[in-house]
C-alpha cells in the first residue's frame, strides 16, 4: 500500500487513482514510499503512462528506487478533460493537481523527472511549491519559453495528425486521442501562447537539478535548458545527448540511466534513504 487512495504495486502494475474527481491511470514498479526513495514520472504533451515503456523498469533497475507514472486527465486510459486547454494548463497540473498526486501515493522523499511539458511542469512546481519532500529534479527536453522553431515543429504536428498516420499511431495508447492530439496542439498554436514564458518559475528552485536534452531537439534550442543554469540558484547539471531528438529516455535510454544514477548518488542526504535506494548492481 502507499497512500491512501492508490494500491502501490512492487511488481510493476497498472491502476488507477481519483484526483480531483478524475480517475487517472497510473503505473508503480519497485519499493513503495517509506521503504526507498520514489521517482514520479512526468509524461510530454502527447505521453502517458504506456508511452514510457519500459523506462520505469529500467530506472528502478539502476537505481533501486520505487517509480510512479501517471497519465494526466485526457490522457492515456485516464478520464478525459474539458477542451480547450487553459494556457496555463502546465502551472495548474503543477500547483493544483500534482501536489494531490503525491499526498495520494504516500510520497515522502524523492525526486521528480518530467519530460517536454512534464519536464516543464516539474519545475513549475519546485519552483512554486518548495515541498521539502522532493529532494530533486530531473528535467528531459524542458520548455520554459516558446521559440519558432518549437512551434513550427508543433504545426508539423498538427499536419501529420490530419492527414498523415499519427492519430491512429497515437490512438493505441489514448481513450480519447482527438482530446489529447488537440488540447496539447491546440494551446501550443493559439496565438496568445507565443507569449507563454514560466522562467520566473526557476529563481525559486533550490533544489539540484538535472537537465538532460538531446542535440537535435526539434522542439527546442540549448537555450531551454541554458536559462535553467541561469535563473535557478540551486546546483544545476547540463548533459547534451548527441544523436538524440526529443525523447532522451527512449533514444539514449542508457545515458539517461546513467545519468540519473550518478545524480542521485550525489544528492545531499537527507536521512539516508536517498544513498541506500542506490542499487549496487
Amino acid at each position: 500500500m502507499a497512500g491512501q487512495g492508490y494500491c502501490w504495486d512492487e511488481a510493476g502494475a497498472t491502476g488507477s487513482m481519483r484526483i480531483g474527481g478524475a480517475m487517472l491511470e497510473a503505473y508503480s514498479v519497485g519499493p513503495p514510499p517509506g521503504e526507498a526513495p520514489t521517482m514520479v514520472l512526468l509524461h510530454e504533451g502527447l505521453g502517458c503512462v504506456d508511452l514510457w515503456r519500459d523506462f520505469p523498469r529500467r530506472l528502478f533497475a539502476e537505481t533501486g528506487c520505487g517509480v510512479f507514472a501517471y497519465s494526466r486527465a485526457g490522457y492515456g486510459r485516464s478520464d478525459a478533460c474539458p477542451l480547450p486547454r487553459p494556457l496555463d494548463y502546465m502551472t495548474r497540473e503543477a500547483v493544483s493537481v500534482l501536489p494531490e498526486v503525491l499526498d495520494t501515493i504516500g510520497f515522502e522523499d524523492g525526486m521528480l523527472i518530467g519530460h517536454s511539458d512534464g519536464a516543464s511542469i516539474a519545475a513549475i512546481h519546485a519552483g512554486a511549491q518548495r515541498d521539502p519532500r522532493v529532494r530533486a529534479v530531473v528535467l528531459m527536453a524542458p520548455h520554459f519559453f516558446t521559440e519558432a522553431m518549437g512551434l513550427a515543429a508543433i504545426a508539423e504536428a498538427r499536419t501529420a495528425y490530419a492527414d498523415g498516420d499519427l492519430r491512429a499511431r497515437l490512438g493505441k495508447y489514448h481513450m480519447h486521442v482527438d482530446a489529447a492530439f488537440r488540447g496539447w496542439n491546440g494551446a501550443w498554436l493559439d496565438p496568445g501562447f507565443k507569449e507563454w514564458n514560466i522562467r520566473d518559475y526557476l529563481d525559486q528552485v533550490t533544489v539540484p537539478v538535472l537537465c538532460l536534452q538531446g542535440e537535435g531537439d526539434q522542439y527546442g534550442t540549448r537555450a531551454q535548458v541554458d536559462v535553467v543554469a541561469q535563473r535557478a540558484p540551486g546546483p544545476v547539471t547540463i548533459r547534451m545527448i548527441p544523436e538524440c531528438r526529443h525523447s532522451p529516455h527512449l533514444e539514449a535510454p542508457e545515458i539517461v540511466q546513467t545519468e540519473i544514477a550518478v545524480f542521485l548518488e550525489g544528492l545531499p542526504a537527507k536521512t539516508g534513504q536517498l544513498e541506500t535506494g542506490v542499487s549496487d548492481a
